[in-house]
Formats: C-alpha cells, structure tokens, sequence
C-alpha cells in the first residue's frame, strides 16, 4: 500500500516537472484572483492582488507595472534596508533605493481589512522574502537537482508513512498484551454500562481514526514540499502551507481570545459551589433540629434547600450564559425559543404536579411511612416527590398519585397522633345486641376484649358508646386507642376474636333479635334485674324471635 502511494506522488511529481518545462511562466494578464489582478515576484509566483485603480492607472496596469518594477531589482545586490515605507501625504509608498514600487491608498484596504500602515508592512515583508529567495541556493537552477529534490521529498514520505504504519501495530499490539490490566468494566449500581470487550473496540476505533488523521496530516505538509521545488507551483505550495497555518493560528487564537471568559465561567462555577454547600450544611442543621428557626419545621429543610439551589444554579446559567461561544447566535436563540415553546406547550400538567407537590411539602398533611387515605386508597406513604405520592396498601400494592389529584381531594392521616406525645388512633367497631342484654354487662364485655387485644392500649382507657336506639336492638361502639396505625386489620381482626370470646364467656349471644308480641301478659325483654325491682307485666305474649347475626 506504501509502495502504491509512493507510485502515486511520483507520478504527480512528473506531471509537475513537465508542465513547469512546458510553461515556465505565467502571463500576469491571464491570473485573476477573486476580482483582482495579481502582481508576479522575480521567479513568477504570485505575491499579492491589486484591486483598485489609484489615479489614471487602473488595477490591471498598476500590478503590471509593480510586477515589472520588482523584477528589475537585482537579487544579487539585494539589501533588505534599501526596501523602506514612505508617507506621501494621504498615501503610503513602498520604496527600493530611489524607486518607487507601489503607492498604498485608502481603497488598498478594503479588501484586507487592514490599515494603511499594516498592508504596507505586510506588502513590504512579502516583496523582501521574494526578492530574497528568488535566487537562493535552495531552489536549485538545475532541473536534475529539482527532481532530485522531489525523490528525497517523496522517500521522507514513504519514510513517515511506513513510520505511522509501524507505529500503530506496535500501538494495537500493546493494547491488547495490557488490555486486562488497564480495561475494567464501567459500571453503577450492578448495572454494567460498557465491558472491557467494548471499551477495546472504541479505542482500536479511535487508534484508527488517528492513524489516517496522521497520514492525511503527513500526506498534506509534504505535497507543498514538492510544489515548493517548482518555480510555477511555489504558489501553491505558499496556498497550502496558508491553510495550514492559518487554520490552526485561528483556532489558537480563538482559544486564547476565550481564555478570560473560561477564567470566568471557572470563577463562578466555584464560588457557586461552595456557596451551595454553605446553604446545604444550614439547611441540614436545621433537619437534624441542631438548629431552630421559628415557624420552620425541620421536614421543610431539604425541600426548601432543594428549591434554593435550582434557584442558586439557574443564576448561575444566567451568569454563564453570556460567556459560553456563540451565545449570541440566531442558531443558539432559535434553539431555546424552540425548547421554551416545548416545554410550556408539553409540561402543563407537569407543572400543575410539581407546583402541588411544592403546596403539600408545606401543608405537611403526612409524612413518609405515615397511614394515610386518599379517595378510596388507604396505605403507607413511601415516597412523596414533587410530581407524584406513592402508597404501599396492606395487599403489598403500589398505588400511584399524582400530586395534583392529592391536593384537590381530602387526606385523612391515620398516623399523626400515633406519635410519641400523641395520645393514639382511635379505633372502632360496632356490635348491634337485643334490649334483653343489660347494657352494663355488654360495656363489660367489651371493655375486656379490648384490653385482651394486643396493640391496644391500657391507657387511655378503651370506653364504649351508645350510638342508636333501632327499633330491635341496640348498636353499641367499642373504642380503643393505639399507637400502631400501620397494623390496624391485625389489630381490628384481634378485637373481633376477643369480643366474641368474652361475649360468649359471659353468655351473651351476638344477635340483632326482631320480635313479633302479642300482650297476654308474660315476660317482656326488659333484663331481669329490672324486672326484680319495680316492674309489672304487661299484658303481652311473645310469639315469635326472629336473630339477625
């Protein structure tokens, strides 16, 4: 593959000698470069163009006659301290001895953007090294040693390129003998973003992206070599070399330009950091209760601190912003125009989640890991972010709110008195008996099987009332208190048991009696203890008892 390459240039060597034989000048009237008529130096390379008539002359006939004018100098004889800028009123003239060379106007610099005193330097230094190479040892006169030069250039060539060849075998080679030893997995949390398999072939990717990037670099400093050789392709050889410089002085300028803006942005980005951490190490004081703010709970302290740095980091952009390149382009503004129409037309109901979420941080109606209920879902909050609330149900169900729908509806916290200087959740249940039961005895019993029932507690005392008089029973309400609220189906589950055992212990049937009577005179369904005191029967008979359980 050298060797074909090698070929190649070879054959455009060839090619170049052969039309620098055939032509060995170029007509100064047949060149025009962008508009402008081109002035030639000694061995028939262009220097500059001339783009504007002065006086009479005009541009065509004033790079003639400057062309003509920098030929007649001997380069032998010639001084670099004879070449000197002159100021002829509202012009600058570039003089040799006594001669006048070229006069610099106004319209000269137009087309350069330079002033008058700069193009006059510059057109002064490209008119001394004209003049002081044409006739250098180094472009030999003999077309032998031309060509001779050319070989050499294109076997340095061949050189390089094997050079880089061999370079990057040794360079996979060595990758491969340590790849177990520099390559390890990429990985967060067992999960493996890239393998050493993969980090391997990104780097032969890019070993290889390097090796032609060196033998296009290679290929392109040595082809203006070879122009250089030949009188009628130096040009060229002076355009290559151009790019070249030009390109990387660009960048290196760009990059030295922005240097202070980066001191900048460096600046801000640490001062910001650090003054982040400042409000965190607060805000986490006030959390840990180390520290006591006046009407501000400590669970407001990560949230609030979370609101301030979003606010604290979104200064920070607007601060870095103007320093970023090309902040300050249609392309730049067109995209974040773009993004804010995106998200205000795509993010409403996102907006309306995180402004609620931000609405019940501050409400505080519950907490993490308290019971709660909301609309028809009762569980154990286990996260609460600022778009949506999740629930845990006893079933072991994830439920889903968003925070929009938490905020318009009621919450009901089972967990809020449950805590240590509360008094406890109140829990209840109902149990309809016949008016032949004296209700004492029922207060009894109940009373018993809450103080049976574990996670109950002993104090406050669990208490009972009456809350109907229905036509055939009576509907009593167990009350008791526990500081348990995430475990109220086992605790309701042991209550029922435990009421069923006293009640059959003190011989009480669990019904809801429904009676037919006829007065005839015997018993009524007033309790006995009554009827031993003061009581006369009526004349009724009971016909017929009808439970309902």
């Amino acid at each position: 593959m050298f060797f074909k390459r090698f070929i190649l240039l070879l054959f455009l060597s060839v090619i170049n000698f052969s039309y620098a034989i055939v032509f060995p000048s170029v007509s100064q009237d047949s060149i025009v470069k962008q508009g402008g008529f081109p002035v030639i130096g000694k061995a028939g390379e262009e220097l500059f163009s001339i783009y504007h008539k002065s006086g009479d002359l005009s541009a065509a006939e004033r790079a003639k006659i400057i062309s003509e004018r920098i030929k007649k100098i001997d380069a032998n004889s010639f001084s670099k301290d004879s070449l000197n800028i002159l100021t002829d009123k509202e012009n600058l003239e570039i003089v040799y001895g006594n001669q006048t060379l070229l006069n610099i106007t106004d319209l000269d610099t137009l087309e350069t953007q330079k002033s008058k005193k700069e193009l006059a330097h510059f057109y002064t230094d490209i008119i001394s090294a004209n003049l002081d190479i044409s006739e250098s040892k180094y472009i030999p006169k003999n077309i032998f040693l031309k060509v001779g030069f050319v070989i050499l250039i294109l076997l340095g060539l061949w050189l390089a390129l094997r050079l880089i060849g061999f370079l990057n075998k040794k360079t996979i080679l060595l990758i491969e003998r340590k790849k177990d030893k520099w390559l390890k997995s990429l990985t967060y949390n067992n999960y493996t973003f890239i393998t050493p398999e993969q980090e391997l072939n990104v780097i032969l990717v890019i070993v290889k992206i390097l090796k032609w990037f060196l033998i296009l670099l290679v290929v392109y400093i040595f082809f203006p070599l070879i122009f250089s050789v030949f009188e009628f392709t130096q040009g060229w050889s002076n355009y290559l070399f151009g790019l070249i410089f030009s390109s990387f002085g660009q960048v290196f300028t760009a990059i030295w330009s922005y240097f202070p803006n980066l001191i900048k942005i460096a600046v801000i980005i640490f001062v910001m950091r650090y003054f982040v951490r400042a409000v965190k190490y607060i805000f986490s004081e006030i959390e840990d209760e180390k520290l006591q703010v006046s009407g501000f709970h400590p669970d407001w302290a990560m949230p609030t601190f979370t609101i301030i740095r979003f606010l604290l980091y979104a200064f920070m952009f607007v601060l870095i912003f103007p320093l970023l390149p090309g902040s300050d382009s249609s392309i730049f503004k067109g995209v974040s125009v773009f993004l804010g129409v995106l998200l205000s037309l795509g993010s409403s109901s996102a907006i309306a989640n995180m402004v609620a979420g931000l609405v019940i941080t501050y409400m505080r109606p519950f907490k993490i890991g308290d019971r709660i209920n909301i609309g028809n879902t009762t569980g154990n909050v286990i996260e609460k972010t600022l778009l949506v609330t999740r629930l845990k149900t006893i079933k072991n169900e994830e439920i889903t709110i968003p925070n929009s729908a938490v905020l318009s509806g009621n919450t009901v916290n089972y967990s809020t008195f449950t805590k240590e200087k509360g008094e406890g959740l109140i829990i209840n249940t109902t149990v309809t008996l016949g008016y032949d039961i004296p209700y004492k005895t029922v207060y009894e019993a109940l009373i018993e099987a809450a103080l049976r029932t574990n996670l109950i507690e002993k104090q406050p005392k669990p208490f009972v009332l009456q809350t109907s008089l229905d036509d055939f029973y009576v509907s009593y309400q167990l009350n008791a208190y526990t500081k348990h609220a995430n475990k109220q189906a086992l605790i309701y589950s042991d209550l029922h048991q435990n009421i069923q055992d006293c009640c059959n212990e003190m011989d009480i049937e669990i019904l809801s009696p429904h009676y037919r009577a006829q007065r005839d005179g015997n018993m009524t369904t007033i309790p006995k203890d009554y009827l031993d005191n003061n009581y006369e029967a009526p004349s009724f008979t009971i016909k017929t008892r009808k439970s309902e359980d």
